[in-house]
């Protein structure tokens, strides 16, 4: 019995048959693993992280409408878990500047319309706008209803920093009044500039947002020798300022047993925005929305019920956020979810449903690149048969049949000393069967009658002899 130390170092069988090649299931695996972390990477550079416990909003003066109203915004936000901080500010400007001035700790701000003028406001968006704030002209002595009609007199226009100041200042100029004319214009405000009119110190109060309060106008209205203003280019104002809204206060809308006012009378306003920076999270964005609409949605003396929140657009860019809440409504898991919950499961849906997309189609991709690295090493010595038979049957093979031999063994032995998985053990013999055959096929052609053996060449050689010529020849 012949051992394999006896044997050909071709024809040695030093294979191995194992249940699973590691190295190409890891390879296979390889692609799959970089698209998942592109995919993963991806997923959790567009999804939001989880939303922040506590924001600030610049508000309005302590105890102004806007100052009310975010302290109501706090407390509806803190039923979910939210801390709202209310900062005090001179007005709706200086809410403004907070917002533009990224080194500043606010989030968001109440803003009236018309105040932003001169001011940076890229990357600042509107969550709606929220409620009206008209501006009040009330004035002494003959009826009047144009602006320009108090050119040379005494008007409070409302304190530095208020958006009642930055409002009045921009209509005044549009009907031909600038500080430092004959016009003297004085920093009274609210109360304050009620109580300069009643006392005859000024001759005009333009009044709007916070200090437009109802006591105030109330006040005002019942006082003898006191009118408000009836705007009769109301219109034209709306037009030419398009973050102005015409309204008209019927009679009688602030005292019903006195008729006040006796006629119907037409003011303009523009309207109070909640702003935010553009970085503010989704889902407060919902939230501040929910709470404006639990705070102002109400009818009063000046809207109907329903009428705010709003989407208008004026002088900020609606959120995408904001509009798909007032489109759509709340998200399906906010509507059926606590908020932190529903937030949690958003974005983890977010973050899983791209990666699943992805991962389903490479994973079923692995089996076929695993078979594919595995088939690749025995298909490739097919090649090196095809072309070694291919020479065999060229007219001088008999010539090369050493050569061609050599190449043979040299297949034979690298395909002897394979690993190849259990699964693929039935390809592996197919392989050396065909190197079999083209074995026997190259020793019958080289057996041929004419056919020269490597040894009997080289002996003839050396003899200085010449081979013998084939039969028939």
């Amino acid at each position: 019995m012949t051992t394999d130390s006896n044997q050909p170092a071709h024809r040695r069988l030093r294979a191995r048959f194992v249940a699973i090649s590691w190295r190409d299931l890891a390879v296979s695996f390889g692609p799959v693993v970089l698209v998942a972390i592109a995919a993963i990477w991806l997923a959790v550079w567009l999804v939001q992280p989880a939303p922040p416990r506590t924001i600030t909003l610049s508000a309005g003066p302590e105890g102004s409408s806007f100052w009310t109203a975010a302290q109501r915004y706090k407390t509806i936000l803190a039923r979910d878990g939210i801390t709202l901080n209310v900062l005090p500010s001179e007005g709706s400007r200086q809410n403004v500047e907070r917002l533009a001035d990224e080194h500043q700790p606010v989030d968001l701000g109440l803003v009236q319309g018309g105040v932003s003028q001169g001011l940076d406001i890229d990357g600042l968006v509107s969550l709606g706008s929220m409620f009206y704030a008209p501006i009040s002209v009330f004035y002494r002595g003959e009826r009047v209803t144009k602006l320009s009609d108090f050119a040379g007199k005494r008007i409070a226009i409302g304190r530095e920093g208020s958006g009642a100041r930055a409002l009045s200042l921009t209509l005044l100029k549009a009907n031909g009044i600038e500080p430092g004319g004959p016009t003297k214009l004085t920093a009274y405000d609210g109360q304050e500039a009620a109580q300069a009119l009643i006392d005859a110190r000024v001759d005009a109060a333009m009044l709007t947002g916070d200090s437009a309060t109802g006591p105030t106008m109330g006040k005002l209205i019942r006082t003898p020798g006191i009118r408000l203003m009836d705007f009769a280019q109301a219109d034209a104002y709306t037009r030419r300022f398009t973050y102005l809204n015409q309204l008209t206060l019927p009679r009688g809308v602030f005292d019903l047993g006195r008729n006040l006012p006796a006629q119907p009378v037409h003011v303009i306003s523009p309207t109070v925005e909640l702003v935010a920076r553009e970085s503010l999270h989704p889902a407060l964005s919902d939230l501040l929305v929910e709470a404006a609409r639990e705070v102002h949605g109400k009818a009063n003396l000046l809207q109907r019920a329903g009428e705010f929140p709003s989407a208008q657009v004026h002088e900020f860019p609606i959120s995408d956020d904001a509009a798909r809440y007032y489109k759509s409504g709340k998200g399906f898991l906010y509507r059926h979810l606590p908020f932190w919950i529903a937030s949690l499961a958003d974005r983890i849906v977010v973050l899983l449903v791209p990666i699943i997309v992805v991962l389903i189609p490479a994973f079923r991709l692995v089996p076929s690149l695993y078979s594919w690295r595995v088939k690749s090493r025995l298909y490739r010595w097919y090649g090196g048969l095809i072309a070694l038979e291919r020479e065999a049957l060229a007219d001088d093979a008999h010539i090369e049949y050493p050569n061609l031999r050599q190449r043979l063994d040299t297949i034979e032995a690298a395909v002897n000393r394979l690993k190849i998985p259990l699964a693929y053990a039935d390809q592996f013999y197919v392989l050396r069967e065909h190197i079999s055959f083209v074995r026997q096929r190259l020793d019958a052609m080289n057996a041929q009658p004419g056919a020269t053996s490597v040894a009997g060449s080289d002996a003839v050689q050396r003899a200085g002899g010449v081979p013998p010529e084939p039969n028939g020849a």
